[in-house]
């Protein structure tokens, strides 16, 4: 009795197949619901005893989780096949969106647009200025994400972009300075960051290292 021939399933293929027919600006809509649901929390009085901290908070971190997933996008296509990349420049944007909230609202809300008190804070507390840079650094990256810039910039672009990483670093030591102790999830998010960067450090070096074993 014949048997069929029975291929086996590409699960990678069938998820790109699947990832081809979502526009990135589902990404968009889906990314920006947090915020919405806390500018909800914020007018129905559910952010707490302290709202607008509360609120910059959770801005604030939503900024780290969107760098994470868009640091992921290369190691995972590379190790699984799997294929986001055409959603990167939305998640990138969204890190900057949500890095754009927790500002204003530190700007705006908790210190009512007084520049001398703000002078005072960047003064007195350096965790204010290490999130001011890695801010200007998502600014930096957040204009240069379109196609324009991609073909003005050709190599220079790509040596741009690989400040990500230390924006990443800066915004979870922002983080981990301002909540002034050790809970466990920017911790977590310090030791992806740190997996994410060696991976990508080590993969870099790889090759080199090849190239020297087959010389000697």
């Amino acid at each position: 009795m014949a048997t069929a021939n029975v291929q086996p399933v590409d699960l990678p293929r069938r998820i790109n197949r699947a990832l081809a027919k979502v526009s990135p600006w589902v990404i968009y809509g889906v990314g920006l619901i947090p915020a919405a649901w806390y500018f909800y929390l914020g007018a129905t009085n559910a952010l707490g005893a302290n709202p607008v901290q509360s609120f910059e908070h959770l801005l604030g971190e939503w900024a780290i989780r969107f760098l994470i997933l868009t640091l992921i996008v290369t190691p995972l296509r590379e190790l699984t096949r799997v294929n986001l990349v055409r959603f990167r420049r939305a998640l990138g944007l969204l890190a900057f969106y949500y890095a754009l909230m927790h500002l204003a609202t530190y700007v705006l809300l908790d210190r009512g647009l007084d520049l001398g008190v703000i002078a005072t804070d960047l003064m007195k507390r350096p965790y204010i200025i290490i999130g001011m840079t890695g801010f200007v650094g998502l600014l930096a990256l957040a204009v240069t994400s379109n196609a324009a810039s991609i073909r003005k910039m050709g190599r220079n672009w790509t040596r741009l972009h690989w400040v990500i990483y230390p924006i990443a670093l800066l915004g979870i030591t922002h983080y981990l300075m301002a909540v002034k102790s050790w809970p466990p999830r920017p911790l977590l998010y310090l030791a992806i960051i740190s997996v994410l960067l060696g991976y990508r450090l080590f993969r870099r070096m790889l090759p080199n290292i090849i190239q020297r074993r087959a010389a000697a």
